[in-house]
């Protein structure tokens, strides 16, 4: 994996998430068809850029909703 497919991954979760409020991380790998470390990277590429947040998803401890910065 490098720089460059991380950004593509990036790429396909931020579709995913511009077409909805928030998503669950197991929400992203089903929609993004993406296996667990390209979204864990797709994630990391978009929070050091500063476009999502993530929260504890409060009806389930082990999952986190990741959601859009609001411009």
């Amino acid at each position: 994996m490098n720089t460059e497919t991380i950004g593509t991954y990036a790429g396909t979760v931020w579709v995913a998430l511009n077409a909805t409020d928030a998503l669950g991380v197991k929400q992203l790998k089903k929609i993004t068809k993406l296996k667990d470390k390209e979204v864990f990277a797709a994630i990391g590429w978009l929070a050091r850029e500063g476009k999502i947040t993530i929260a504890p998803d409060p009806e389930d401890e082990k999952e986190y909703i990741i959601s859009l910065v609001q411009a």
